[in-house]
């Protein structure tokens, strides 16, 4: 909160800050989980404005779904490469049956979330 990165690139993050990259990164986690406890503003990344805090509603928005399509490519990802081959291997298998059944309807609501103008 002290360094208020208004557009600041993690280069420029790290010399203000004098903090390793490492510590930067792990900052900008931990920022992020007190962000909401606190009450803080939404600390965000673009390549344009590099980190900022962000009030701007259509922005977060825009965010969030930037977000939800990471996840649901990652999701997919999972499903595809790791959980099919499972349930090749063992088509009976609750738990693969149940992790399946989360996960796909994860898969729907991440996708709901990254492309609503499609819903």
């Amino acid at each position: 909160m002290e360094t208020a990165p208004v557009g600041l690139k993690k280069p420029r993050l790290m010399v203000v800050t004098e903090l390793t990259p490492s510590q930067i990164v792990r900052g900008l986690a931990a920022y992020h989980e007190l962000a909401g406890e606190k009450g803080w503003p939404p600390l965000r990344w673009t390549f344009a404005n590099g980190y900022h805090f962000c009030q701007d509603p259509d922005d977060l928005r825009e965010w969030e779904q930037d977000w939800a399509e990471v996840k649901y490519t990652q999701v997919s990802s999972f499903i595809s490469s790791v959980l099919v081959p499972h349930e090749r291997l063992f088509p009976k298998s609750r738990w693969v049956g149940h992790l399946r059944a989360q996960l796909l309807a994860l898969q729907s609501t991440l996708d709901v979330i990254a492309n609503p103008e499609f819903q």
